[in-house]
């Protein structure tokens, strides 16, 4: 399954939701104001450690650049994706959830 996340961790528990509904093998991908979760040091950034030990996070970089976020901030593990990624990774998992 594709998790899309793009509510901001400082101000909703989307975020964290997600985390603990996501299913090993699952992906995560943070969108919008979802980004920010993505930087190392961040609220979440513990639990998205852990959950990169059996789940694949991207985090989408024009976003990310639309925050003035550098990738270089991320948490090591998450991928920059663009558009076309994004489109690649709705196809290539059977169900999407966004979570709001």
């Amino acid at each position: 399954m594709l998790h899309i996340v793009n509510k901001s961790p400082f101000e909703r528990t989307a975020l964290q939701s997600c985390l603990q509904h996501a299913l090993a093998g699952d992906a995560i991908l943070l969108i919008e104001d979802a980004v920010v979760g993505a930087l190392a040091g961040s609220c979440v950034a513990a639990e998205l450690q852990a959950a990169l030990a059996d789940k694949s996070l991207y985090a989408l970089a024009p976003d990310l650049q639309a925050r003035g976020l550098a990738p270089e901030r991320l948490l090591a593990g998450i991928e920059t994706v663009d558009y076309a990624d994004f489109v690649d990774l709705s196809v290539a998992h059977e169900r999407n959830q966004s979570w709001l």
